[in-house]
């Protein structure tokens, strides 16, 4: 009977401290894994990183919403883009993320390189004295023929190389100040590629190698030509993101009706800039619940040739006046806006079709478009109470 009992007892003891040692064991395991998910996140603090390598404030991102700034393709029309910047950086705007297409690629590396007034009017002065032999430099062949050569581009991209390197100071796309992510189109498959680290000047020069103007850049074995090809308005990738809000500047009118064909080449090239900008319809139609997008457009028209820096500081100013009334609207930037835009200068000569008109604070009339400065939020209305039109085209594809 005795013995029966002490074995019961050392039975219960022996349970008993099993299970005490069980659980030392896993609360010791807790405290070590603990300590070291601390350590890690102390180092990954330290180092502007986290676990899986992202930016330290992704995560802050991801939560309370992300302000991307998406600049299009447009060759020529880049111009705008900068009348634009110069708005935005008045008015304290720095976007959390910047997303560029083509010359889109271009203007973006230079703001997200250093946005602010200076910054931006250090790239005005930069894009005002352009002239056509800087970007595209004459040999000695003129005119048509320039088409028939045998070689895979018109013109070399010396001349661009130059402008991007003197456009901003960092050499890596991971040293700007704000983010800075570049599309170009891959020649191996035809697919998007997306750069958002490594040789900054060779990537945004792929984004800019409008096909047959300029030649393809090679990038570690691949090929790549104009980003605008596969994404000239890359929303979705701001969306795919986080973005929440998304500011787009465009280098034309979000709605453009292409003109009627005169030769079977210009039905080609309708043709082609229609695929071009399809993306841009398709995601403007798709947009998720809570993402809004906010549009500043470039003026309205087709006849801007891809080489012509003639109008530069018109459509500059045409940039300045849409700006002005898209911040006016929808307070962009920590500065308020203190006063209606002046209105836009007109220039010499026949100009740009749809280019007339002032920028008052009762709303531009900055080309023909049915809604200046819209934004658009999905399944509502754009800008003030105006049903929602839906974006076709830019007419320009290109650096």
């Amino acid at each position: 009977m005795t013995v029966a009992a002490t074995t019961t007892l050392f039975d219960v003891v022996f349970s008993l401290f099993v299970i005490a040692i069980v659980i030392l064991i896993v609360l010791t395991l807790r405290f070590v894994i603990g300590q070291a998910k601390k350590s890690k996140a102390e180092w990954s603090a330290s180092q502007g990183v986290t676990s899986d390598g992202a930016d330290g404030d992704d995560e802050d991102e991801e939560e309370e919403g992300m302000t991307a700034l998406v600049l299009a393709g447009g060759s020529a029309r880049g111009a705008v883009q900068i009348g634009m910047l110069q708005v935005l950086a008045e008015h304290g705007f720095v976007p959390d993320r910047i997303y560029g297409s083509s010359v889109g690629a271009v203007n973006g590396a230079g703001f997200s390189a250093d946005p602010t007034r200076e910054g931006v009017e250090r790239m005005a002065q930069i894009w005002l004295r352009l002239k056509r032999e800087d970007v595209y430099p004459s040999g000695r062949l003129h005119g048509p023929w320039l088409y028939f050569q045998q070689r895979d581009a018109v013109y070399a991209n010396s001349g661009l190389r130059a402008l991007v390197d003197e456009g901003f100071p960092f050499e890596r796309l991971e040293e700007a100040a704000i983010p800075l992510e570049v599309v170009a189109t891959s020649l191996l498959d035809g697919g998007e590629r997306w750069f958002t680290y490594g040789p900054a000047v060779e990537a945004i020069l792929a984004s800019a190698a409008m096909p047959a103007i300029f030649p393809a850049v090679e990038i570690d074995g691949e090929r790549y030509i104009d980003g605008g090809v596969v994404n000239n308005v890359p929303i979705q990738r701001a969306i795919d993101a986080g973005a929440t809000r998304i500011v787009v500047l465009l280098c034309s009118t979000p709605v453009v009706a292409p003109p009627s064909s005169r030769r079977p080449v210009e039905g080609i090239v309708n043709a082609l800039l229609i695929a071009i900008h399809a993306r841009f319809v398709r995601d403007m139609a798709h947009l998720p619940e809570g993402v809004e997008v906010i549009l500043c457009s470039g003026p309205d028209g087709a006849s801007l040739e891809f080489d012509d820096f003639s109008t530069t500081e018109h459509l500059m100013a045409l940039g300045r006046a849409e700006a002005s009334e898209v911040v006016r609207r929808y307070g962009l930037g920590t500065i308020p806006y203190p006063a209606p835009p002046l209105p836009v200068p007109e220039i010499a000569g026949d100009g740009i079709a749809g280019d007339t008109g002032d920028a008052t604070g009762s709303g531009p009339s900055v080309g023909r478009r049915p809604v200046p400065g819209g934004t658009v939020q999905s399944g509502e209305a754009v800008g003030s109470g105006e049903a929602a039109p839906v974006p076709v085209t830019q007419p320009d594809p290109g650096t």
